[in-house]
């Protein structure tokens, strides 16, 4: 199987009963690396006791992250709308009634005072994100000024700009770019029910362009679109099988935006939102596993049990592309309540 193939559930794989009794130093609470985790093995987690699935999170995330800092990273739609993707979730579809109106890439000098607003807030890495379904050579020649840019006020760097070819994501790295973010979005058996415009291959040959120029994968997916558990657990399945697996996986909950098809899908249970996080910590221990959308109606509680579960990054400031997002001094307050530690370098 090529590292980047659609993965296969396989009914013959067994699923590993899991124990509560036993004490952390006497389990093997991280498999040994590479390990294959099947449809079947992440379901099993997904199935688990609440309880039982969260103190296994917790386990392998103070193994693998014994600092338990927070990343905050800030999210600027760059070039806005007109898309002519149709993926079912986005409003910057120009396929769909949004009230989103197309826009240019913005210029050098307002994305250079937006990222510094990000870094004095605390946010140590910046991503952008532009409205292409593959940028022209042109686009990527604008977008290397503007990452050097950001580059230059001591920050991470990410982008999401769409689909790529091998020589506009090594014109990327030699910007200095950090980390490439394309999502897979949902399991292989649901995708096309998401999005026709695409294919989940185009997905995995823009990872493996983004991996072979030397860029960090941010890759993660969207639950509550109408998929199955099933389709989390292959979703999961799939992102943990990369080889190698994503440094950065940023778990969305869907924002059901009027005028998307995907506009009236029934909310995700909140439990199951944080099961998905911990499935995630346990299959991708040494990952950054980012609370993306969908946070501003999760409550303070929610994703208290989400930190808990081993996600350690959220997307930070007042909106995400053109969707609403937690104010920066909730964010500050609820991080000050629970006493968890900011990472203050970009390293």
């Amino acid at each position: 199987m090529s590292p980047l193939s659609v993965l296969s559930p396989s009914a013959n794989d067994a699923a590993q009963p899991l124990h509560f009794h036993a004490p952390v130093a006497n389990r093997d609470l991280a498999p040994s690396e590479p390990h294959e985790w099947t449809p079947d093995s992440v379901q099993a987690l997904l199935d688990s006791p609440f309880l039982e699935l969260l103190w296994r999170a917790q386990a392998v995330h103070r193994a693998h992250w014994p600092e338990g800092d927070m990343e905050l990273a800030t999210l600027l739609s760059v070039k806005t709308g007109g898309c002519p993707e149709n993926c079912g979730y986005c409003p910057q579809s120009a396929e769909f009634d949004t009230g989103v109106s197309a826009q240019k890439l913005m210029g050098v000098e307002e994305v250079r005072v937006a990222a510094q607003a990000a870094k004095d807030a605390g946010a140590t890495r910046f991503c952008m994100g532009a409205a292409w379904r593959a940028p022209k050579d042109r686009d990527i020649e604008k977008m290397a000024t503007l990452i050097e840019t950001v580059k230059g006020l001591g920050m991470q760097t990410c982008a999401t700009l769409g689909m790529l070819q091998n020589h506009q994501a090594e014109a990327l790295k030699q910007a200095g770019l950090d980390y490439y973010n394309h999502n897979l979005d949902t399991a292989p058996e649901y995708y096309t029910d998401v999005v026709s415009t695409r294919s989940y291959q185009d997905r995995l040959d823009t990872l493996q362009a983004v991996r072979q120029a030397g860029i960090s994968v941010c890759c993660g997916g969207i639950v509550g679109m109408g998929e199955a558990p099933v389709h989390r657990a292959g979703l999961i399945a799939q992102l943990a099988n990369l080889q190698p697996y994503p440094e950065s996986v940023p778990i969305n909950s869907l924002v059901a935006v009027p005028g998307t098809p995907l506009a009236d899908s029934p909310p995700v249970d909140p439990l199951d939102f944080v099961r998905v996080i911990a499935a995630c910590r346990i299959t991708m221990p040494r990952a950054r596993v980012r609370m993306s959308a969908g946070r501003q109606q999760m409550g303070e509680a929610v994703q208290a049990l989400c930190f808990l579960a081993g996600a350690n990054s959220i997307f930070y400031g007042d909106k995400l592309l053109v969707t609403g997002n937690p104010e920066v001094e909730a964010d500050n307050q609820l991080l000050r309540k629970l006493g968890m530690p900011i990472r203050r370098s970009q390293a």
